[in-house]
Formats: C-alpha cells, structure tokens, sequence
C-alpha cells in the first residue's frame, strides 16, 4: 500500500482539506507534516462545515490515526480548543497521535511575531500573528522548544530562560513592550503538560512500523508550494517546507518510501498576504471569483486575493514536487463564465518566459500571457463523472492538464465531500 503526499500546487487555500478528507477512508494514517495553526483547511460532511487549524484533516475519518509530525510547530492552546471543538460535535479525537520532537509556539513568539510586522510597516510579510515564523525561527538558532521538554519541567524552564534572554531586551529597548517573565510563561506551558501526555510519542516509529505492515499513508501539508521556505516567492513565504521534500524532513519517513505527490490547484488562483501575484485581478471579475468562491480566509477571515489559473505555477509546482496527479477544485466557481483566462507564459522586461523567474525582482514585473478558453453556463455541482461536464468545461480540464504537464486525476465540482469526479485512482 502507498504513502502519498498531499500539498497545494498554489499559494494556499486550495481545498488540500478536501482532497485528504476524500481519502480518508482509504488510509489508515493521515500526517500533518508542516506549518502550524496559520493554515486552515475547511471540509465539509453531509453539509456540515468543519474548519481545521492545527489538526490533521484526518481526525474527521473514522479509522484514521491522526498524527502531528516533528516537522509542525504546535500552539497547546489552539490544539486543545480545537480539540474540544469537534469532541462537542461527536468526533472521536482520541486516536491523535503528536511528535515529542514537534517545537512548541509560547506566548512570547506570539508577540514578537505581531510587534515585530507592525514594526515592519510597508516592508511586512504578511503574518497571521500566530508565532509560525518566531517559533521556527528560535528552532533554526537552536532555543526552541520542544513537546518532550513539558515532561522536564527543570529543562523546560532552563530553556525558556535562555530564549527570553534575547527577547527581552528586543521587547523592551526596540519595541517598547514589558519584559516577559520566565515564570509565567512556564505556567502557560505547563498548564497543558498532562492533558498532552497520552497523545505524545515518536511518531517517526509509528509511522515506519505502519509502512512496515504495509498500511496506507496520507501525509498532508500545510501552506503550499509558492509559501514554502525555500521555493516559494521569497520572502513572502511561510517559514516551513510546504513542499514534498518537507513530508520526509517533517515525518522521519523516507523518501524512498513515498509513492505518490498530489498537488492540489483550484479552477483559478488565490493568494493572502503580500507578495507577488501574476494573475491578480483588481477588477470586477476579481470581485467576482471572491464572491462567488467565497475567497475569505479560514483561519483569519482576510478577503483572498484572487486571479486567473498560471499553468507557469502549476508547472513550477509539478516540477519541484514531482507530482503525480493533481485535483483540481472548486470548477464550479467558473460556471457562467463566457471565456476564461489562463495565464500561459510570462512577460517580463519584454522577453516571454515560460518558467517562474528564481529572482524576486523579475517576478514582481512578470505579467502574464493569455490564452483564452470557451466556459460554460450549465450547472455543473451535480456531475459525477468527466464525461456528465458540459464540453467546455471538459476542454478546460484537459487543455489545463496539458499546460500544467501533470496529469489531472479529480476533479472538484462543489464544497461537499461527495461533489468530486474522479477520473485517476490516487491510491493507484
């Protein structure tokens, strides 16, 4: 049985939720292997609408062992009230399973990240706020923290000393805030100790002796290909590998043993935050795709930027990735469209170019190179097979799956869990 890595080909948000939640069923794992509670994935089951922050989407299946792995930094707060959340609506949580070598978000992280971009002002990248990038930050010098140390209550607070050692003086001489006590962060932390004792294990174990037995894995990321660390629109990225080399780092799985990459790219593009954006429509039909997509953040609510599909991203993406198939979703968003934009190439200082430009400067200017496709205006959320579209909208899909060079395995025609047409086994 495969492992198969699930990730977004975009910037984000394109229904990866979705896409693992349709697997669910037939995989006896499902790994978040990345980012923290700054990416949200919303599935929605028999018209009930759960939206996930921390939690592997997994959680949802009955069966599937859930997992954190080490390469998730985690905010207790946020996984606990998240938990009791779906525990209130009848999901049984108890099977999660968390990294002890997963980093931990304090509360300091949380203020140094929102002091810390208002400080920025026009040079801000964006943030939720969350502490994503503060908490991996201190794990790249050296002073993060780690699940096991909650266990250490000697070591936890030797190493909350060291990290607000530096921090403090940040706080106070540059951002004129209060100095943070070791004391009290301890306690918030501690607070959560026993609670996540039961769930803690080395999960890069579990997860080999599972392949082992030759059990099914879906290892789902968060953010996607053009946030991630190192090959996405740098500096306005996440701060962890949302790529696929970032399930094995983030597991402790191998990459010999991944079978498959799925890339997940809606119909069109979005994007939240700053940072370059080919595409990007700032008219009515921008207006248009937000509305009628219902382009508004998961986790923090912010209106998307939205814009026409770039098969030059679906392209990067498949390359980097080594992608297997794609899903594409949320099709039906485009019904009632007369022609439809896809972005071929790109045009920059004069020159066209058909590969994303590495230097930051280049893609700022890059615009975008048109071919226009036929749409469509019959309803198509009821479909079930690729043969029920309407033929533009079926010459839409393989003229996108001819651009994108990876070949398009479902397709996503409605926000339910049974609106998909499937035209390639994942799994197979």
């Amino acid at each position: 049985m495969p492992a198969v890595v699930v990730l977004g080909a975009q910037w984000g948000d394109e229904g990866k939720g979705k896409a693992t939640d349709q697997l669910g069923s037939r995989v006896e794992y499902v790994v978040k292997f990345n980012g923290g509670n700054n990416a949200g994935h919303t599935v929605v089951i028999d018209g009930e609408k759960y939206a996930l922050h921390l939690l592997p989407s997994g959680i949802l299946s009955p069966g599937v062992t859930p997992v954190i792995g080490n390469g998730v930094v985690v905010d207790l707060e946020v996984l606990f009230r998240e938990l009791e959340a779906i525990t209130a609506r009848g999901i049984d949580a108890s099977r999660l399973l968390v990294s002890g070598s997963a980093h931990l978000i304090a509360p300091y992280h949380r203020t140094i990240d929102k002091v810390s971009e208002r400080f920025l002002g026009k040079r801000r990248i964006g943030t939720t706020g969350r502490g994503i990038g503060p908490a991996y930050a201190d794990k790249i010098n050296r002073v993060g923290l780690r699940v096991w140390d909650l266990f250490d209550e000697h070591i936890l607070t030797q190493k909350v000393e060291g990290a607000l050692d530096q921090k403090n003086h940040l706080l106070v001489k540059v951002y004129n805030r209060r100095a943070i006590t070791v004391e009290e962060t301890v306690e918030d932390l501690l607070q959560y100790a026993e609670r996540l004792r039961p769930m803690v294990a080395d999960t890069s174990v579990v997860l080999n002796d599972a392949l082992d037995r030759h059990q099914t894995l879906l290892f789902e990321a968060g953010q996607a290909t053009m946030l991630d660390i190192d090959h996405g629109t740098y500096p306005f990225v996440t701060s962890s590998s949302a790529t696929a080399g970032g399930a094995c780092t983030g597991t402790g799985v191998g990459p010999t043993r991944i079978d498959r990459v799925v890339g997940v790219a809606k119909a069109y593009v979005t994007r939240v935050g700053e940072g370059p954006f080919p595409t990007e429509l700032f008219d009515a039909d921008g207006d248009w795709l937000r509305e009628t997509g219902g382009e508004y953040g998961t986790t923090t609510g912010r209106p998307r930027r939205c814009g026409w599909y770039d098969a030059v991203v679906a392209r990067y993406a498949s390359r980097i990735n080594g992608l297997t198939d794609l899903v594409l979703t949320k099709m039906d968003v485009l019904t009632g469209r007369e022609r439809i934009p896809v972005c071929v190439g790109y045009e920059v200082d004069g020159v066209r170019t058909d590969e994303v430009p590495t230097d930051q400067t280049q893609f700022h200017h890059a615009k975008p190179v048109y071919e226009e496709l036929d749409g469509w205006s019959q309803d198509i959320s009821g479909c079930r097979s690729f043969d029920e579209l309407p033929a533009a909208a079926q010459r839409y899909v393989l003229a996108l799956e001819e651009l994108s060079g990876t070949r398009i395995s479902a397709i996503g025609v409605g926000p339910g869990r049974e609106a998909t047409i499937a035209r390639h086994d994942l799994l197979d």
